[in-house]
């Protein structure tokens, strides 16, 4: 029987992965085997952490809205928590989500007891 040589497949698989992983440091951008399993770990982190993002963006966002909130003079007389503002947001049917009212509470905090006021009456 004649010698089969292997073909270019598994070559071409493998430089594929090591383009993915050429950044990476040490031993985790040189071996195959490394290479692979390092591929999988940050495929998989990545998938983890854009969830997380958003969890930690929504948190970041109640946090700003809850001390805008928290923000009040004795002349204002807007004593609210987080909950029951966003529970009469929603009540009064004003379409605003966290973001952009956390964007509010920062940038312009005299906005956000205006539309407080607004809620209230």
């Amino acid at each position: 029987m004649t010698r089969i040589k292997r073909g270019y497949i598994a070559r071409k698989r493998r430089t594929k992965i090591r383009l993915f992983t050429s950044s990476f440091r040490g031993a985790h951008s040189r071996l195959t085997r490394t290479i692979s399993q390092q591929k999988i770990k940050a495929l998989v982190s990545a998938h983890r952490d854009r969830n997380r993002k958003k969890r930690e963006f929504r948190g970041l966002w109640i946090s700003r809205i809850n001390a805008g909130i928290g923000d009040n003079d004795k002349k204002k007389k807007i004593y609210y928590s987080y909950s029951n503002f966003m529970y009469n947001l929603y009540k009064k049917q004003l379409l605003l989500n966290r973001k952009i009212v956390a964007q509010i509470a920062i940038f312009k905090g005299n906005c956000l007891f205006m539309i407080a006021n607004e809620i209230i009456t």
